[in-house]
C-alpha cells in the first residue's frame, strides 16, 4: 500500500512495510512513539518539493476544492502509476474519488488511514529527510497566510461586505445631515427666522442661505435656480418685514461655510445611494425588487451577509430588526411584533393599518425565497422577484377591496353576518353572567346551612 501525505513543503509518497499494523487502529499510535519504530512501518518512496509559495498555494487551493493540481498529477504519474496494482491511501475521500476517476487508481479512505495520517504528522521530521523543523514551520506559516489571503479575496461572503459598509455609512450621513440642518436653521434663524417657515426643504434652505448671506441682499438676489417663483416672492416679502436680529459679516461667513458642508455631504449621499442601488441590483436583484434597495441592504447588514440572511426562515425575516420588542413581549406575555425592518418596504407602507400584519407576513415569505434565489442561484435576473411582487400587489388590492366593500352598502350579507355574530357574543356573555350569579347563590345557601347546623 502507498500513502499520499500532503505537507506545506510538498507531497510525500510512503510505502507501507507492514500492513497488518493498520488493522489495529486503537494501538497504532504506539508504533509511532519513536522515529525507529516509525521507520519500521513506513518508508519514504518519493518527495516532491514545491518550488515557491505560489506553487504551494495553487496546490493547497486545488486540494481544498477537491481537484488535482499540476504538482500532484506529476507525482502520481511519476511514482504511483508505475505501481498501479498498489492501493493509494488518501486523507480526503472527495480527492480520492477524483483521482480514481481521472488517473484510474484505486484509492482507500478509512478510519485506519486517518489514524495513520495523524501518526505520520507526529513523526514527520524523522520520516521525511532533508527538511529541518524550522524550515517546515516557516513554510506552514507562509502557506497559511497566503491561503487566508486567497480565501478572503475570493470568498463569496465578502462580495456583499461593500453593501454592509455602504448602508452603514448612509445611515451615519443621514444622522450628520440632520444635525447640520438643524444647526443651520437655528443659527440663521436668529437673523432671518421667517425663511425657515417659507423654505421647508433642507437642501434648498442651505443653498438659499449660501447665495443670499445677509437678508438685506434678498431683494437684489436672483434665486430662480434654487426656488420656484411663488416661494421666491414669499421670501422677498418676508425679508422686508423680518423680525430677526442683525449679525456681523464674520457670522454670515461661518454660516455659509456650514451650508457648504451640508451641500457637499448631500451630494456625496446622493452619489453613495446610486452606488448602493447598483450594487444591490448586481448582488441581490430579486430582494431589491421585493423590498427596495435600502430595506434590502439593511436586512443584509443586520444578518451579516447575504448567505447568513438566506439561512433565516421567513418568520425571522419578518421580525428582523425588532428583537428588543420581541423579547420584551415574550417576557411580559404580550403580543409579539408583526414586523421589523420590513415595515419600511413600500408594499407594507401603502397598506392600511388593519392589513399591515398580513402583508408583512406574505412579503416576508416571498422575500425569503428571493434571498435564497439570489444567494444560492446561478441566474442574476430579477424575474422571480417581479413575479412575486405582482402576486403580492394583487393580493393587497384584494384585501383593500374587501375592506371597502364591507364599509360600503354593497356587501349586505357580510354586514348581516357581523350583526348576528355580535348578537351571539352578547348572548354568551349574558349566559356566563347568569351562571356566575347562580354559583354565588348556591355558595351562600351552603354557608347558611353550615352555620345553622353548628348552632
Amino acid at each position: 500500500m502507498l500513502v499520499l501525505f500532503e505537507t506545506a513543503a510538498g507531497y510525500a509518497i510512503f510505502k507501507v512495510l507492514d500492513e497488518s499494523k493498520l488493522q489495529q487502529v486503537d494501538s497504532l499510535y504506539k508504533e509511532f512513539e519513536t522515529p525507529e519504530k516509525a521507520n519500521k512501518i513506513l518508508k519514504l518512496k518519493h518527495f516532491e518539493k514545491f518550488q515557491d509559495t505560489t506553487e504551494a498555494l495553487a496546490a493547497a487551493t486545488a486540494l481544498v476544492e477537491g481537484k488535482i493540481g499540476k504538482s500532484l498529477k506529476k507525482v502520481l504519474k511519476k511514482v504511483v502509476a508505475k505501481e498501479a496494482h498498489e492501493q493509494l491511501a488518501i486523507s480526503d475521500a472527495k480527492l480520492g474519488g477524483v483521482i480514481k476517476e481521472k488517473m484510474d487508481l484505486s484509492c482507500v479512505h478509512s478510519p485506519a488511514v486517518a489514524e495513520l495520517m495523524r501518526c505520520i504528522r507526529s513523526q514527520m521530521e524523522a520520516l521525511i529527510s532533508g527538511l529541518p523543523p524550522r524550515e517546515i514551520s516557516a513554510m506552514s506559516l507562509g502557506l497559511a497566510h497566503s491561503l487566508s489571503r486567497y480565501k478572503l479575496k475570493f470568498s463569496p461572503d465578502k462580495v456583499d461586505t461593500m453593501i454592509v459598509q455602504a448602508i452603514s455609512l448612509l445611515d451615519d450621513l443621514d444622522k450628520e445631515l440632520n444635525n447640520y440642518n438643524m444647526r443651520c436653521r437655528e443659527w440663521y434663524g436668529w437673523h432671518f427666522p421667517e425663511l425657515g417657515k417659507v423654505v421647508t426643504d433642507n437642501l434648498a434652505y442651505c443653498k438659499t442661505v449660501r447665495k443670499v448671506g445677509d437678508r438685506t441682499n434678498v431683494a437684489t438676489t436672483d434665486m430662480s435656480e434654487i426656488l420656484p417663483e411663488e416661494i421666491e416672492a414669499e421670501v422677498k416679502l418676508a425679508a422686508e418685514i423680518s423680525m430677526g436680529t442683525e449679525v456681523s459679516e464674520q457670522d454670515i461667513g461661518n454660516i455659509r461655510h456650514l451650508c457648504d458642508q451640508v451641500i457637499e455631504i448631500s451630494e456625496y449621499r446622493a452619489q453613495l445611494y446610486d452606488y448602493l442601488k447598483n450594487r444591490m441590483m448586481a448582488i441581490a436583484p430579486n430582494l431589491t425588487v421585493m423590498v427596495g434597495e435600502l430595506v434590502g441592504a439593511r436586512l443584509i447588514s443586520h444578518a451579516g451577509s447575504l448567505l447568513n440572511l438566506a439561512k433565516h426562515p421567513a418568520s425571522t425575516v419578518q421580525i428582523l430588526g425588532a428583537e428588543k420588542a420581541l423579547f420584551r413581549a415574550l417576557k411580559t406575555r404580550k403580543d409579539t411584533p408583526k414586523y421589523g425592518l420590513i415595515y419600511h418596504a413600500s408594499l407594507v407602507g401603502q397598506t392600511t393599518a388593519k392589513n399591515k400584519g398580513k402583508i408583512s407576513r406574505m412579503l416576508a415569505a416571498k422575500t425569503a425565497l428571493a434571498i435564497r434565489y439570489d444567494a444560492l442561484g446561478e441566474d442574476t435576473n430579477a424575474e422571480m422577484g417581479a413575479e412575486n411582487r405582482a402576486k403580492l400587489e394583487a393580493r393587497l388590492r384584494q384585501l383593500e377591496d374587501r375592506g371597502i366593500r364591507r364599509i360600503s352598502g354593497t356587501g349586505k350579507a357580510m354586514a348581516k353576518a357581523d350583526k348576528y355574530q355580535h348578537k351571539s357574543l352578547q348572548r354568551k356573555r349574558r349566559r356566563r353572567k347568569r351562571r356566575q350569579r347562580w354559583n354565588l347563590r348556591s355558595q351562600r345557601k351552603k354557608r347558611r346551612r353550615c352555620q345553622s347546623v353548628r348552632r
